[in-house]
């Protein structure tokens, strides 16, 4: 029985619109969900990097375009973009770090689009990511990316958990797969 849901799937193909949408269907449904989402930045029609948004409202930098080569600091980069870690694990942590059932025992979603190679720099996130993913009591809703290069430890230890159920998103499906990929929430809930 699947304990987390997680959508996969190329870039650009629709992850982060349909894990909104689920979310607003939980929501609205009264369940307890917290967590974030990515969002692209533009400037004048070009993509100039990507922002964390909480489920609260609260926004800040992930990534932006670098220029020239990297400073005396040691520098985040995933190809052209600079990963600004400390307002990331500002936004992100505190919303992973504290999502636990209530005294109820009424178990919690956390939404957490992505894990990707930006947001696996920090170590910490790793880290709490792998509490929700072995513990009890939190249904993780995500998105990873595609294996493409180099495998991506949390990524490929979340694609086969056997407590996790994967959606993989295409062109084809993206349109139709909303419901299920709720249900299978409500039902990692039960």
């Amino acid at each position: 029985m699947a304990k987390h849901v997680f959508l996969t799937g190329p870039p650009g193909v629709g992850k982060t619109t349909l894990i909104q949408k689920a979310i607003e269907i939980l929501k609205s449904s009264g369940l307890p969900i917290d967590g974030f989402y990515t969002e692209e930045v533009r400037e004048g029609g070009r993509r100039i990097g990507f922002d964390v948004v909480t489920l609260n409202g609260r926004r800040g930098i992930l990534s932006r375009v670098g220029d020239g080569p990297a400073t005396a600091r040691r520098e985040y980069r995933v190809g052209q973009y600079v990963v600004d870690l400390a307002s990331f694990e500002q936004l992100a942590l505190p919303l992973l770090r504290n999502v636990h059932p209530d005294s109820s025992g009424v178990k919690k979603i956390c939404a957490i689009d992505e894990i990707g190679k930006m947001e696996l720099f920090s170590q910490s996130f790793i880290q709490a990511a792998r509490q929700l993913l072995s513990g009890s009591g939190v249904v993780m809703l995500g998105t990873i990316p595609v294996p493409k290069g180099k495998p991506l430890g949390l990524v490929e230890e979340v694609r086969s958990h056997k407590e996790v159920k994967v959606f993989t998103i295409t062109k084809e499906n993206r349109d139709n797969i909303l419901e299920d990929v709720v249900k299978a929430v409500q039902n990692c809930l039960k």
